[in-house]
């Protein structure tokens, strides 16, 4: 068995279907055929059941697919990594970001940019989870986020990169405020407000850590809506609907005129931030690089 036929197995396996997959090989589907036939036959197994045209993976076939994507992945690093001893910097960067991190990168890409010009950028915006999967899938090499990663990922480790940790700050419309000159607030004011949070059915860090620093203050807030979107609850702030508790940065992407921000006096609770990549696994040049911009004066888990 060798490199080309296992890219035919996942090529049978991710489309379900032999003609499919010889189209998508750009191949007949005779010879495809023929190769899957060769490679039960070294195996002595059934790698696929078959009913009618459509094909699904038996036992041994999940076993193979799952060993086949980690053997093609490392294959390719190598090939990756041995040319790079020779290239400069150049190709894309693909990277992920929660939306509340957003505001972190601009700088750090001019930076980078500056340096080395060649490169582009890939950016995937998202959820922990799924910046976890694209992660693991090596569609990006790496992610910033808020503290921990809620990924749902039990068998790759992350190395992480602490930034430094972000304030929270109290976010209301700009009429519920008129005082020019009101720059802060106690926690205890916001058991006045209808409130907003950030929380989805997956990931709920942010949102408790929240609802426990008002519970700390001795009380509940009353929550008119719970939402997955920081751009949807910004919205609605500035819309009059309620009030939120956001990390400080975030207010960077969100210049909205209609909006006040406040500092909290009596709750000096913040947001923990990192970089993360996949422990043990190669990065390209380019992201080893970018974590060099993050990481001046830092010290980060190699």
């Amino acid at each position: 068995m060798d490199i080309r036929q296992l890219r035919y197995f996942l090529a049978i396996a991710r489309e379900g279907q032999i003609t499919r997959a010889a189209k998508a090989l750009n191949m007949e589907q005779p010879p495809l055929s023929r190769q899957l036939k060769l490679m039960e036959q070294e195996l002595n197994v059934t790698l696929f059941d078959r009913n009618g045209n459509k094909l699904s993976l038996t036992h041994a076939g999940e076993l193979l697919q799952r060993k086949a994507e980690s053997l093609l992945q490392k294959f390719n690093e190598t090939i990756q990594e041995v040319k790079e001893l020779e290239e400069g910097m150049n190709g894309m960067l693909a990277i992920g970001s929660v939306v509340s991190c957003i505001s972190l990168l601009p700088p750090r890409i001019e930076r980078f940019r500056q340096i080395y010009p060649q490169v582009t950028f890939k950016i995937l915006e998202g959820d922990h989870y799924l910046l976890g999967y694209h992660l693991e899938k090596r569609q990006i090499e790496l992610v910033v986020a808020r503290l921990p990663f809620e990924s749902a990922s039990e068998t790759h480790p992350y190395s992480i990169l602490p930034l430094p940790s972000d304030p929270f700050v109290t976010v209301l419309p700009s009429h519920w405020c008129p005082d020019p000159d009101k720059h802060s607030m106690d926690m205890l004011e916001l058991a006045n407000y209808p409130f907003l949070t950030l929380k989805t059915d997956k990931t709920t860090g942010l949102h408790e850590k929240v609802m426990n620093e008002c519970r700390r203050h001795g009380f509940e807030p009353s929550v008119i809506c719970e939402c997955s979107s920081v751009a949807i609850i910004m919205a609605l702030v500035e819309a009059g609907i309620g009030a939120t508790v956001f990390p400080k940065s975030v207010m960077a992407s969100f210049p909205l005129p209609n909006i006040k921000v406040l500092t909290i006096r009596d709750a000096a609770f913040q947001s923990d931030v990192g970089l993360l990549w996949l422990k043990d696994r190669y990065l390209s040049k380019s992201a080893r690089h970018f974590i060099d911009i993050f990481s001046e004066n830092q010290q980060y888990d190699n």
